[in-house]
């Protein structure tokens, strides 16, 4: 039966056009293993014969060569496939998920999942399909020898075929769905552990340890009775083709060895039909790979889902009269905004303040460009720089972290961080901009004022700052304020903040109630409301 990730599963294996050459080369060590039982019959007949015939144990040695280089060949071609494969997909399922936006409707853990896991089961396909093709057509290969060596060889071998082919298609119905499931608690057991690990400090201060191991481990259950279901199906396909195979060698052999009583078979060839009987069974003994192509396709599957789904619809409004003009009209964002209408004009110090959960994040999401609004119009122009409270930090060194997707220099790199209050920081590391960022200590400021240099570094038109000097003082904060107005002279920036002196030097002030603007205007204007006061001192509005 087809399943969503078929069509994926085509056009991975023909990313990479190496598996024409995989092909060649199975084909050729096929043949030398199709054609190696009668080249050793001919060698033992020869030797019971009591001759020596050189062209023989050529013949014989020419056959395991081949075989033996062809199968080394192919470990290292099915390899390169194989990564080849794998890096398409993630890169073709990051993009997608980068498409979709904040938020995605796929939880972090279970999207590293899919990246990671399911594209590096997926990317496996050519190989698989090529190993059981080429199983499938050595065994086909194998009853033709028999039956060209004695066709009542091959008539007893077929009475076999119904009980394999029953065998593979019990294996495949069986496995299926504990392999979709066993994929699908995988990546929601990934999402726990990742919300876990991200909390590990909230989870220890607020001493829900126990809880919080309760929930990640909650999947485990039906996980263990998928992965179990998998290996029993599995244990007991093997078994059975334990027992089946010799009782067609057995069978087989019998056939075989009337054969050599009526003369019309030699003793090498009682050992070629051993030979080709075990070729033969070869898809049998092939179980554990139909598993992994089971899981192939489930895997596929959790990809498709991910590509499958719509890309937000992005318009492509004219773009406002001066680059660092920012307009919203109506906008809304999936109950964090609504109806939200703003000019911001360029060159404009904007302070967005609001209790927590009033929709500050959201709106910097949608004005940085990082979301698309479920309805509404957002125009701007020029490039957007972004700074978060807690920056992830891109890249092997500092340096690195900072031009991460900025065409920037060196000079530029280290007027970022000038601007942004951190260049002493880096300068006093042991390799300073070149410093591994593994091996670079932050404080949550200076992981901050890193992020904003990285912000800086792009030379935006707009900045976008979701609180980002949090964790910095008042004093360090002013300052930074003024490093990037000499910086960055005449550029729009718009900050999310919870102070009141921020607010106090902003331009204009946005102050939100539940997704909506209650009202714009100077800090001085609007701290006449109780309700503007009550954000800042935490009273009642």
């Amino acid at each position: 039966m087809a399943q969503p990730g078929d069509t994926l599963l085509v056009e991975a294996a023909n990313h990479d056009r190496r598996w024409l050459l995989l092909v060649l080369n199975a084909a050729l060590a096929t043949t030398a293993g199709l054609l190696l039982p009668a080249a050793l019959a001919s060698t033992v007949d020869m030797a019971l014969a009591g001759r020596y015939d050189p062209s023989t144990v050529l013949w014989l040695v020419s056959m395991v060569s081949i075989e033996v280089v062809g199968d080394a060949i192919g470990v290292v071609l099915a390899a390169a496939i194989t990564a080849k494969v794998t890096a398409w997909l993630r890169h073709r399922v990051a993009a997608h998920l980068l498409g979709l936006g904040h938020p995605s409707p796929f939880a972090a853990g279970d999207a590293v999942s899919r990246v990671t896991g399911d594209s590096a089961i997926a990317g496996g396909v050519s190989v698989i399909l090529i190993v059981l093709t080429v199983t499938v057509l050595s065994s086909v290969g194998a009853v033709v020898a028999l039956a060209l060596m004695d066709w009542r060889l091959a008539a007893v071998f077929l009475l076999s075929v119904p009980l394999a082919t029953l065998l593979v298609r019990t294996h495949m119905r069986l496995t299926a769905d504990d392999v979709a499931t066993y994929q699908t608690v995988s990546g929601d057991l990934s999402a726990r552990l990742l919300d876990a690990v991200a909390g590990l400090r909230t989870i220890a201060a607020s001493g829900t340890a126990e809880q919080e191991s309760e929930r990640v481990l909650r999947p485990l259950p039906t996980l263990a009775a998928a992965g179990i279901g998998m290996w029993r199906t599995q244990a007991k396909m093997i078994w059975r083709a334990g027992l089946l195979l010799p009782a067609v060698e057995l069978a087989v052999l019998t056939a075989a060895g009337f054969g050599v009583v009526a003369g019309r078979l030699s003793i090498g060839d009682l050992l070629a039909t051993l030979g080709y009987v075990a070729l033969g069974m070869g898809i049998v003994g092939q179980l554990p790979m139909l598993t992994t192509f089971a899981r192939t396709r489930a895997s596929a599957t959790r990809l498709v889902e991910v590509l499958d789904t719509p890309l937000p619809h992005r318009d492509a409004p004219g773009p406002p009269a001066n680059p660092g003009d920012l307009e919203l009209h109506d906008v809304s964002l999936d109950g964090a905004l609504h109806d939200v209408h703003l000019r911001i004009p360029a060159g404009t110090f904007t302070a967005v303040v609001g209790r927590s959960g009033a929709g500050k994040s959201a709106l910097a999401s949608i004005i940085g460009g990082l979301s698309t609004p479920d309805s509404g119009e957002v125009r701007r122009d020029g490039t957007v720089g972004y700074a978060f409270e807690r920056p992830a930090l891109l890249g092997a060194t500092v340096g690195e972290a900072i031009r991460y997707g900025a065409d920037a220099g060196k000079r530029r790199v280290r007027a970022a961080c000038v601007a942004a209050q951190v260049h002493d920081v880096v300068v006093r590391l042991p390799d300073g901009y070149d410093t591994p960022m593994a091996d670079t200590p932050l404080s949550g400021g200076e992981a901050q004022r890193l992020g904003l240099a990285r912000a800086l570094a792009r030379d935006p038109d707009v900045l976008v700052l979701d609180d980002a000097t949090a964790s910095l003082d008042m004093v360090t904060e002013a300052t930074v304020d003024k490093a990037i107005e000499a910086a960055l002279p005449g550029r729009t920036k718009v900050v999310v903040t919870h102070r009141a002196a921020t607010a106090r030097r902003a331009d204009l002030v946005v102050w939100l109630v539940d997704g909506r603007v209650r009202a714009t205007g100077s800090h001085e204007a609007l701290w006449l409301d109780p309700g503007y006061r009550a954000v800042f001192t935490g009273g009642d509005a």
